[in-house]
C-alpha cells in the first residue's frame, strides 16, 4: 500500500466512527481505553496501539458502519465444534488488531494500518444489512472475526443487539486480550467466545505484542460469565510445540473446566514466518494425547482434514461413544439425543438447541 493509499484509507476509516463506550477519562485530557488488555492511555489527536481507536475533540472514536470482509462459513470453521453442528455462520470483520503476530493467518485485514504490504478495502454497511444478510441466507449465528473483535466491540454489540431480536446466536473469534470491563460490556449480547491461547510462555506473547496473563484471565472470566468458550492453539514447530508447553496449556484449561473443547491446529507458513515448516500430523496427535492425559474431555486436531485419525470427531467423554463424526468442516453423522449421548445419556456440554427465527 502506498503512502497516499494509506492516507486515503485512514481518512475513510476516520469518517466511519462513533463515540466509544469502553473508556474512562483521565487527567490532562487523556482517556484510558479498556477495550483490550493494553489499556492504552490516549491523548488528544493520538491513536491506541490498535491504530483504530483514537481521541478527537475529547471523545474516544471507535470503528463504526463498515466491514472489511463478510462471508458465510460453516460454524466448524471458526472453529466451534460444540455448537449446532453443520449450521452456517455469517462472519464479518473490520480492520486492525492489538497484536502483531508474525504468523498471523488474517494479516491482510488485521495489520492493514501497521504494515504497508497489507492491502484491504472496506464496504460501508449498516447493522440492519448485516443481520438481513444472515437471515436471507438462513444463518443461525453471526460472528465477529477476521480482525480482533475486542477492539471493535461497540460495533459488534450494535450488530448483536439487532441479531438478538431475530433469535440469532452471536460469537467472537478473538485473541483473548481482554479486560474485565469489556467482558462485562459484552455479556448481555455475546453467546460464544472462541479464544486463542497461542503459547504458555510470556516471552512469546511479548513478541506478539501481548501479555499471557491477560489471555488467561479472559478465559477464566469468559467461563465464569457463562459464555460458551472453545480454545484454539495454533501449534507452530519450534515455537510452542514442546511436550512441556502443550502440557502446561492443557493443565491450565483443566483448572478452568475440563469441558472446554481444546483445538490444536496445524500451522501453514504465512505472513512473516514463511520459513517455519508446516505442522506435521504426528505433532497434533501428540498434542491431543497430552490433552486427554491431563484430563480434558474434548480435544480436537484441525487443519489437516482426514489426516488426524478420529480426532476431528466428538466422542462422549464418559463412554467414548461416537457422537458427531466430522472431516474438516463436513458433518457425516450427528447422533446427539437432544444434548445427551445416545448410549449412556451423559450430557455433552455445548450449545445444541437452534435459535427461533422470526
Amino acid at each position: 500500500m502506498t503512502n497516499s493509499e494509506s492516507l486515503m484509507l485512514r481518512e475513510l476509516l476516520s469518517a466511519h466512527t462513533a463515540a466509544g463506550e469502553l473508556y474512562r477519562r483521565l487527567e490532562a485530557g487523556k482517556v484510558e481505553c479498556f477495550a483490550c488488555g493494553h489499556r492504552c492511555k490516549i491523548g488528544e489527536g493520538k491513536d491506541g496501539i490498535c491504530k483504530i481507536r483514537f481521541l478527537r475533540n475529547g471523545k474516544l472514536q471507535v470503528p463504526w458502519g463498515y466491514v472489511s470482509s463478510i462471508a458465510l462459513d460453516p460454524i466448524e470453521k471458526k472453529p466451534f465444534f460444540h455448537v449446532l453442528p453443520g449450521v452456517s455462520a455469517l462472519s464479518f470483520g473490520m480492520l486492525g488488531c492489538d497484536f502483531h503476530c508474525p504468523f498471523c493467518q488474517n494479516w491482510v485485514t488485521s495489520q492493514t494500518l501497521r504494515d504497508p504490504h497489507a492491502v484491504s478495502s472496506v464496504e460501508i454497511i449498516s447493522a440492519e444489512q448485516i443481520v438481513g444478510m444472515a437471515r436471507k441466507h438462513h444463518a443461525s449465528i453471526i460472528t465477529s472475526t477476521y480482525n480482533e473483535p475486542l477492539i471493535t466491540s461497540e460495533w459488534s454489540v450494535e450488530v448483536f443487539k439487532l441479531a438478538k431480536k431475530y433469535g440469532l446466536i452471536t460469537s467472537f473469534v478473538s485473541n483473548g486480550n481482554g479486560t474485565p470491563e469489556v467482558i462485562e460490556y459484552l455479556k448481555p449480547w455475546l453467546d460464544l467466545f472462541k479464544i486463542d491461547l497461542k503459547s504458555f510462555r510470556d516471552e512469546q506473547y511479548r513478541k506478539m505484542g501481548g501479555v499471557l496473563r491477560n489471555v488467561l484471565d479472559t478465559i477464566q472470566a469468559a467461563v465464569e460469565k457463562k459464555f460458551w468458550v472453545e480454545i484454539v492453539t495454533l501449534v507452530i514447530p519450534g515455537m510452542n510445540d514442546s511436550d512441556e508447553e502443550l502440557r502446561d496449556i492443557a493443565r491450565f484449561i483443566r483448572t478452568v473446566s475440563n469441558d472446554i473443547p481444546w483445538h490444536v491446529t496445524a500451522y501453514h507458513s504465512d505472513y512473516k514466518m514463511t520459513d517455519a515448516p508446516s505442522t506435521p500430523a504426528h505433532t497434533l496427535l501428540r498434542a491431543v494425547e497430552i490433552g486427554y492425559e491431563e484430563g480434558l474431555h474434548y480435544v480436537y486436531a484441525g487443519n489437516i482434514p482426514g489426516g488426524v485419525r478420529k480426532y476431528e470427531s466428538t466422542y462422549c467423554h464418559a463412554c467414548r461413544e461416537l457422537i458427531i463424526e466430522r472431516r474438516g468442516y463436513q458433518i457425516f453423522e450427528n447422533r446427539l439425543t437432544g444434548e445427551h449421548c445416545p448410549k449412556c445419556d451423559t450430557r455433552i456440554p455445548g450449545v445444541w438447541q437452534p435459535p427461533m427465527h422470526e
